[in-house]
């Protein structure tokens, strides 16, 4: 799938601007970290500029293409897998990224999944902190934190 590959090269060169032609102005993204999806191409958009900052030796090891149902209404979509390795605070993670297309071959929902819990975790840890830090999240102590602070918890 051309989308997929353009993805990759995106993500690889960490071209934001590229990344922004190939989403859904409604993506949405479901992440390892949080519950509930991370919604719309301007929120999509800057959760990937944290991750290119927090990913180290970020490289993607693998291709599968399909078709899968897709989360939000469970129609069955033209599919891709990347998988990928990388570190986060000195932990390797091992994941996938899971890209559902549109009919015009644009992504419109992304899931993300990561192995081992101690990465996932570190993951949570550092995405939370560079998403306060780029303003997408309230700080803590705010009174709208704490659901966000609350969702990039484990076990919660």
């Amino acid at each position: 799938m051309e989308t997929a590959e353009r993805f990759r090269a995106a993500v690889e060169k960490r071209d934001l601007a590229a990344l922004d032609d190939l989403f859904t102005e409604d993506i949405r993204l479901y992440s390892p970290v949080k519950f509930t999806p991370f919604e719309g191409r301007p929120m999509v958009l800057g959760l990937f500029g944290v991750l290119l900052r927090t990913f180290e030796d970020f490289r993607y090891t693998g291709a599968f293409e399909g078709t899968a149902e897709t989360s939000a209404d469970g129609e069955e979509a033209p599919s891709a897998i990347l998988l990928f390795r990388a570190t986060v605070d000195g932990k390797q993670i091992h994941g996938i990224d899971l890209l559902q297309f549109d009919e015009a071959g644009r992504v419109k929902e992304f899931t993300v999944m990561v192995r081992p819990q101690s990465a996932v975790h570190a993951l949570g840890e550092a995405v939370l902190t560079g998403l306060i830090a780029d303003g997408l999240v309230p700080r803590p102590g705010s009174a709208r934190s704490q659901p966000a602070e609350r969702e990039f918890r484990l076990g919660d």
